[in-house]
């Protein structure tokens, strides 16, 4: 009965497929009806949710070939429990704690391959449960699918992806279709995949030390951009080249760099390293380690969750994965904190007011009634927002506005201008902006990305409950606790040892030189334990190069001289500058970085490995003769102990982008 009813549900996805066509559209269907003889779906008993505190996760394999298994219905029997793996075979389980000490028997079943069961004992918090499936050919069975009069409009997702300065218009959402078999139903809504929107972004280049000897940027701690390229990969799609922005692909993983031991909340470190698709150029690798702070001695929240409800979020993918994802973070929250939940569609309103966390499910029945409909007022929802955090200001607590949504604020007064006025206003008087984005086909990145930026927080995308895991729970002290703001970052080159640089990645954070030192202007936030790492490649003086490195005529009134070297060993120095959470004042650290190449870490390895993955999505013209072939080798050498598994799914991703054969693709297109 289970199976039925998931893989009725993963059928939604395969008729709103662009590329699907009738036929293989009757054979994917005949195949899942082959796995559900039992029409009787609404007899599946339901069980009930208290504390989420049991994980139950594991991954999915071919037993043929080894291969990771794609949506795959991981299951309890008999219960509503389950999920569907991902593109590396990985799938997760959230079992309340009733579960701990108890036998289940755990099920397996996708179509092309024998259904599975093995049975274990749940332990008190996190269970391994892998599973190999054997191949196996499926009987075929027959399946109507109807739908309201009239053809639907066949979509081309790909070239229709724009980014934010293309975006003036879209068209509104196509009409329901309806699946039906044996009187059963399900009904979801179609989408238009041509209003996802991202800024441009314009990489790079090489600077000239003799005229430009200072680099200053703002650091970035978003990591939306790696689990939005995941999607599309794991959609058989190359990423838009503007989706793809090489800092928070490089950020999403965490480092091995030592934590602090001073006065500052942070460390820094550098290595510095032949690159690895220019060897005769230098890389180095500027890294900031935030403190580890235990949560539960961390500042009370005060929480105001502002969810998208409209239309346009009335998909798998959005507000029912959106209502799982806010469930986990409510499970990590202490006693004492605080939730609101205010929604917005046609209009904004309270569903929730402030309420303990203590009352785990009076805040999880409000999440649970949420339904999608209706167009969107983004802009009245974030006023709402923030009055009802101010009303329950904390003094000296995190004081944050997560906003959950699809990025789409189009109807009603929601000026960009104003929104981004209000969320600097509230900024200032101490309640920060978090941005999850969720969903497909409507995704406003640019928006979102800007939002988040002026809000002093951070934006992520959620693409799947074991994003939303690592975002909100694994990461939750990085995601909600700022412990600096306003960072920025400042190095200075020497032209005695360096001919030029070029930083990898961060265009949109770039600033002046003269803003490091002025205190009004507004940078990137460090979260509790966040990692933020910075590549610059190098050109060392004297060296022959083919890059193109763009200077000025010699100045007329000043003289050129031979630069005075003031430490033979010193090639850049680094400046960073952070105030506290509370403060308005900003403090300096610094650190010299000599030019002595020693042995490289994994950190150094791996690094160098996801930004050249990056530089190869956005057709960089500094890859050389780099492949992703070199990326995955080097990426190979420098999983490290990898606990969470990042690492290894990152070469996944590389190895299903070779498969692919995904360079010689156009940008957003399958």
């Amino acid at each position: 009965m289970l199976i039925r009813a998931l893989a009725l549900i993963a059928a939604t996805a395969v008729l709103t497929s662009p590329t699907a066509d009738a036929p293989f559209i009757d054979a994917v269907l005949h195949e899942i009806a082959a796995t559900a003889p039992s029409p009787a779906i609404a007899e599946v008993p339901r069980v009930p949710i208290r504390d989420l505190e049991i994980q139950l996760t594991g991954r999915v394999v071919d037993a043929g070939s080894g291969q990771p298994v794609q949506g795959a219905q991981v299951f309890i029997p008999g219960t509503s429990l389950g999920a569907l793996t991902n593109a590396f075979g990985r799938y997760l389980i959230i079992l309340d704690d009733s579960w701990g000490g108890r036998e289940v028997t755990v099920e397996v079943a996708s179509v092309g391959f024998v259904t599975t069961r093995s049975t274990m004992t749940l332990g008190a918090t996190d269970n391994v449960l892998d599973f190999s499936v054997a191949p196996q050919p499926l009987s075929l069975e027959e399946m109507v699918v109807t739908g309201r009069p009239g053809e639907a409009r066949r979509r081309e997702i790909g070239n229709k992806v724009r980014n934010a300065a293309d975006q003036a218009s879209a068209p509104l959402p196509a009409q329901a279709a309806i699946m039906t078999r044996a009187g059963a139903a399900i009904a979801f809504s179609e989408y238009e995949a041509d209003r996802e929107a991202y800024a441009h972004i314009a990489e790079n280049e090489f600077q000239s030390v003799a005229s430009n000897p200072l680099s200053t940027f703002s650091i970035d701690v978003d990591r939306a951009s790696y689990a939005n390229i995941r999607r599309f990969i794991e959609d058989g799609m190359r990423p838009p080249i503007d989706a793809v922005r090489i800092e928070e692909l490089i950020n999403y993983f965490p480092y091995d760099d030592p934590p602090p031991t001073g006065e500052d909340p942070f460390t820094v470190t550098a290595e510095v390293a032949p690159a690895p698709w220019q060897p005769q150029h230098h890389l180095v690798r500027v890294g900031v380690k935030g403190e580890e702070i235990d949560m539960a001695e961390a500042p009370a929240n005060n929480l105001v969750f502002l969810l998208d409800v409209s239309g346009s979020m009335n998909s798998p993918d959005k507000l029912p994965l959106l209502k799982k994802a806010l469930s986990m973070l409510v499970d990590e929250l202490r006693e004492d904190d605080r939730v609101a939940i205010v929604v917005y569609a046609g209009a904004a309103g309270m569903v929730l007011p402030s309420t303990p966390a203590s009352e785990r499910e009076k805040i999880r029945e409000a999440l649970g009634r949420l339904t999608a409909g209706g167009s969107t007022a983004g802009g009245a929802g974030i006023r709402l927002a923030y009055r009802v955090a101010l009303e329950n200001h904390i003094e000296d607590g995190n004081n944050r506005v997560i906003l959950a949504t699809d990025g789409d604020f189009n109807v009603g007064a929601s000026s960009d201008a104003e929104m981004i006025r209000l969320i600097e206003e509230k900024r200032e008087q101490g309640t920060f902006l978090t941005v999850l984005g969720f969903g497909t086909g409507n995704l406003q990145d640019a928006k979102m990305e800007q939002i988040a930026d002026h809000g002093n927080g951070n934006f992520s995308y959620i693409d799947s409950e074991l994003e939303a895991k690592k975002v909100l729970v694994d990461e939750m002290g990085g995601t909600l606790v700022t412990i600096a703001k306003d960072v920025k970052i400042q190095v200075e080159f020497n032209p005695a040892r360096v001919a030029a640089y070029r930083l990898i990645g961060y265009e949109n954070r770039l600033l002046a030189a003269e803003d490091f030192n002025d205190d009004t202007k507004d940078a990137g936030e460090l979260g509790a334990g966040h990692s933020v790492t910075a590549l610059y490649e190098v050109v060392p003086v004297g060296v022959e190069s083919s890059a193109v490195i763009r200077d000025v005529d010699p100045l007329r009134y000043q003289r050129d001289d031979e630069p005075e070297v003031l430490d033979n060993e010193e090639m850049l120095f680094v400046k960073l500058r952070y105030k506290q959470p509370d403060g308005d004042t900003s403090q300096l650290v610094t650190r010299k970085i000599g030019d002595t190449v020693l042995d490289t870490s994994d950190d150094f390895r791996f690094a160098a490995a996801v930004a050249a993955w990056g530089m190869l999505l956005r057709d960089s013209e500094h890859c050389a003769d780099f492949t992703l072939d070199d990326v995955a080798e080097l990426a190979r050498g420098a999983v490290g102990e990898d606990p969470m598994g990042y690492r290894a799914d990152f070469l996944g991703l590389v190895d299903r982008a070779r498969s692919m054969e995904i360079l010689g693709m156009e940008a957003g297109l399958r």
